[in-house]
Order: C-alpha cells, then sequence, then structure tokens
C-alpha cells in the first residue's frame, strides 16, 4: 500500500517551508455499514430538531471510520452513533491538519499557541486524547455538548490552520458543507419539523411561528454568546 504524502505550506518572514507527513490512505466511505473515515457527521435529534431543524447530534470519525461522539455525562460513544444512523457528513482533507510530536515539527503558523492548547501525532491520536478527556466532563446541552468535542478534537488538530472551532462555526460548517447521506435522510430530517409548524399554524395561527421565530433567535444568540463571549472551558470535570 503506498503512503501520500501530506504537506503544509507556511512563510515565516521570508522563508517558505514544508513538511511532510505520510498519511495512509483512507477506505472508501460506507453508509451501510456506518464507516465514515475522518468525516463530521450529523443526524437530528428528537424533539429538538422537530423544532430547530439546524440542531442535531455531531460526532467525527477516526480513520478507520469509526464513529466517536459525547453523548453524555462521562461518556463516549465509540462506533454506535447515538440518536440513528447519520444523515449528513462532510469528509475533512488531513492535509489542513497540523501533526507535531514537538515543537520543531509543527505545520501550523501558530505553534507556541497550538502546543499550548494540546498537539496530536496523527488524527486519531487527537480524537482519543479528547475521548478520554471528555470521559471526565458532564454532558448540558447549551454549554458542553457533542458540539463542544468535536470542536475540541479539530482545535487539537488546528484543522484550517487555526484553533478557533467552536459550536457555531462547527454547525455552520456542517449545514453549509455537509452532504446528505440518502433523499430519505432529507425526508427523515425536515418532515417532522414541517408537521409541527402545520399543526402548530393550524392550530394557533401565525403567532405559533412568530414564537418560533423568536425561540431561535434566543437559542442563536445564546450559543453566539457561549462560544465567543464566554472565555475558557465550559465543560465541568466530574
Amino acid at each position: 500500500m503506498e503512503l501520500k504524502s501530506a504537506g503544509v505550506e507556511f512563510e515565516d518572514g521570508n522563508l517558505s517551508r514544508r513538511k511532510i507527513h505520510d498519511l495512509w490512505p483512507l477506505d472508501e466511505l460506507n453508509p451501510k455499514t456506518a464507516r465514515f473515515p475522518c468525516c463530521v457527521v450529523w443526524t437530528p435529534l428528537p424533539i429538538i430538531s422537530w423544532l430547530t431543524p439546524y440542531i442535531g447530534h455531531v460526532g467525527i470519525c477516526r480513520e478507520d471510520g469509526a464513529i466517536l461522539d459525547f453523548a453524555g455525562s462521562n461518556f463516549v460513544n465509540v462506533d454506535n452513533f447515538a440518536y440513528g444512523a447519520v444523515a449528513k457528513f462532510l469528509q475533512l482533507d488531513r492535509k489542513q491538519c497540523c501533526f507535531a510530536g514537538s515543537l520543531s515539527s509543527h505545520m501550523c503558523r501558530q505553534s507556541y499557541h497550538h502546543a499550548e492548547r494540546g498537539v496530536a501525532i496523527s488524527w486519531d491520536d487527537a480524537l482519543n486524547i479528547c475521548a478520554q478527556k471528555y470521559q471526565h466532563k458532564s454532558y448540558n446541552l447549551f454549554t458542553c455538548n457533542c458540539h463542544s468535542f468535536v470542536a475540541d478534537c479539530l482545535n487539537r488538530l488546528a484543522y484550517g490552520g487555526h484553533f478557533r472551532w467552536n459550536l457555531l462555526n462547527l454547525t455552520v460548517l456542517i449545514l453549509w458543507k455537509g452532504r446528505w447521506v440518502h433523499r430519505i435522510s432529507i425526508f427523515k430530517s425536515f418532515f417532522p419539523f414541517a408537521a409541527v409548524i402545520c399543526i402548530g399554524v393550524l392550530m394557533t395561527g401565525w403567532a405559533f411561528l412568530i414564537g418560533m421565530a423568536s425561540f431561535s433567535l434566543l437559542l442563536i444568540c445564546w450559543f453566539f454568546l457561549v462560544s465567543y463571549c464566554f472565555k475558557g472551558d465550559r465543560c465541568s470535570t466530574m
């Protein structure tokens, strides 16, 4: 099996250097066996997604395709995605990660900050470190949830050349660039929401839509505050 070379180019003053890491080729995506190598995956949540279809349960996959997801306090699922089959996925490019065993082997522009926040020598290493960390975390839907776990993994990988991943920009990434597994996945994700809207409007009129819109706006504002205004680790340790 041939190895692929993955490099990240960066500039340091007038110097341009290139670090090369060998990456094993990934297996093909296989939704039937729930194998999504190096993907972020999403599925709707019961009741919650019926009211806010942009909110769901997310996980991140190892290089062999197994899904890891933070599903409850002190509990990280491995290869057993909570709340049903994957509905949407986005495969990430390992070439956009910074794998570093030492400070001198960093490939990102902010090597010192990355080292302070925690590094990994491989994709799976980052996921395993974060999984062990979240096995001692209290789950909270509003401050420490499945999105927090996936964002922490991406920050440890310095995916995209930075470590500013959070609940909000991760949600936008999945909504904007994610791919649906099947057409039936779209139906299952949005039909309950459409049914709730129709029943609500029929029973209470247009005031129901105003209430739903206000509820969504409050949630978005809260997650914005949590992501960008509250500093520090928002996940408490048990």
